[in-house]
């Protein structure tokens, strides 16, 4: 059996929930079996994800991006920043993004994608037009797209109720950029992965036709909602072929069950992946198996 059988594709250790204990959320992981990839959301999350994987030989690796959220004045996650006055500047002014901060960053040997970047239609602030506050998520995650051509790097997407907008900017992207995305016209042969994906089953497939694989977490092991027989993801899951499923945890957020309730961390990725083997009958085994190929094709690693 490999020494990290398991894989968090999308996780958040270098965030401040952790900075009490970083080093045993991280260390515990790694112990258990469970490689990560903290995933950054502005400039500080993603040059501390930089830092913080650095700091290990194997095992965790880094993606760095601009999250939709931060482009505008969005709320201020103190789980994400903390609670000093710069980190509340940050989030207060919405962030411009910069291409050589970012860019320098990506080519970190340790970086694995570009991300966590995307559209997000759930986080509006008052202070400015949806209108507004729409456009700057599309020119940032457009910007973004083009880093991860630039530096061939696949992408980290971050996307809630906004996957037509989201479908529709993939597809502009691939006709206008031709074949200098990929030899089929696509963004690479492995785009990357939709993140935490909550769009429809016709959704899926569209994405799954530009090449792009899915991160599953912590939600899919809740117990179906009253009156439904089964989980919100269980039949999305099973459409999607094995080759394009990867775990992750979103931690420190959604806990799977029997974690329900508590700070997620890396290691609590094992839950889910017993229960996308479930959703596919097969073992955890030949499911865990199944991600590493997947991870090593989408991120080299």
């Amino acid at each position: 059996m490999p020494s990290f059988p398991f894989l968090d594709a999308h996780t958040h250790a270098q965030f401040a929930a952790y900075d009490a204990d970083r080093k045993e959320v991280i260390v515990r992981a790694l112990q258990g079996g469970v490689r990560m990839m903290n995933v950054g959301t502005e400039r500080d999350t993603s040059r501390r994800a930089v830092e913080v994987a650095e700091e290990y030989e194997d095992g965790v690796y880094a993606a760095v991006g601009l999250h939709p959220a931060h482009t505008s004045e969005s709320f201020h996650d103190t789980d994400e920043l903390g609670g000093g006055e710069k980190a509340h500047a940050s989030v207060s002014r919405g962030e411009i993004f910069d291409h050589d901060y970012y860019r320098a960053l990506a080519m970190h040997p340790k970086t694995v994608a570009i991300g966590e970047c995307g559209l997000d239609y759930f986080h509006f602030n008052e202070s400015e037009s949806r209108e507004l506050q729409i456009q700057k998520q599309k020119e940032v995650f457009i910007a973004q797209i083009d880093l991860a051509r630039e530096v061939k790097k696949p992408l980290m997407i971050h996307c809630r109720d906004a996957f037509s907008d989201l479908i529709e900017l993939l597809a502009s992207r691939r006709l206008s950029a031709g074949k200098s995305m990929g030899d089929d016209g696509s963004l690479a042969a492995s785009p990357g992965v939709i993140h935490f994906f909550s769009g429809t089953a016709e959704d899926a497939k569209k994405l799954l036709a530009f090449g792009f694989s899915f991160t599953f977490g912590g939600v899919i092991t809740f117990p179906p909602r009253k009156g439904k027989n089964t989980g919100d993801y269980d039949e999305i899951i099973k459409m999607i072929p094995l080759d394009r499923i990867l775990s992750e945890t979103d931690a420190p957020y959604v806990a799977p069950v029997p974690y329900r309730g508590k700070r997620n961390e890396p290691l609590y990725v094992i839950e889910v992946v017993k229960k996308l083997a479930a959703l596919k009958n097969i073992s955890t085994e030949a499911m865990a198996d199944a991600i590493a190929k997947n991870a090593k094709r989408i991120f080299g690693i």
